[in-house]
């Protein structure tokens, strides 16, 4: 009896709507070098979902880990959300040049059509880690472990610690919220 009263809660939660995810804050906007030394501007992400992280080439820490997990967002989007990019920028533009992170990327086996590793000049790439609320690039090579989630409508919907065990899965799953949510 009691679980015929709790069949009609049961279908209505079943049809509630996820949380929206909250709006923190807009993408910057930026003009920067790919790995194959081509021009790219922001503008180009409009209408995509994006993921971002700050990395360099010659870092012994963090980096490798998480170009690593970027790796495995690359993967695990293939299939069914092809259309996520993904954007590496390094804080290490001096040494970072567009050839040498061509090396980098294609240890990582990365995707072409889906994923930059960006170099440029330090004041630029200044703007961009504050413009996402992470880090300075100012020859220091200190920078933030978190990626960023971008919508469609280049507004930051997401930060992930990358060295949280359960990070991954948070991130794919706000993807999927992201991929099915087409305005």
């Amino acid at each position: 009896m009691k679980l015929l009263a709790l069949l009609p809660l049961l279908l209505l939660a079943a049809c509630v709507k996820p949380k929206p995810l909250p709006v923190m804050g807009q993408a910057p906007e930026f003009h920067l070098i790919t790995q194959t030394g081509d021009a790219f501007d922001s503008k180009s992400l409009t209408g995509q979902i994006w993921v971002a992280d700050f990395i360099y080439t010659t870092c012994d820490g963090p980096c490798p880990m998480m170009t690593r997990q970027m790796r495995q967002v690359q993967d695990s989007t293939a299939a069914e959300m092809g259309d996520v990019k993904l954007v590496s920028f390094t804080v290490d533009p001096i040494h970072d040049t567009p050839k040498v992170l061509a090396v980098y990327a294609k240890r990582y086996r990365m995707n072409p059509q889906r994923w930059w590793f960006l170099t440029g000049e330090v004041d630029q790439l200044n703007d961009v880690g504050l413009g996402f609320k992470l880090n300075t690039v100012d020859g220091n090579l200190t920078h933030s472990t978190r990626f960023v989630l971008v919508d469609r409508h280049m507004r930051v919907r997401g930060y992930y610690s990358t060295s949280e065990d359960a990070f991954l899965p948070q991130l794919m799953h706000d993807i999927r919220q992201l991929e099915q949510d087409k305005s």
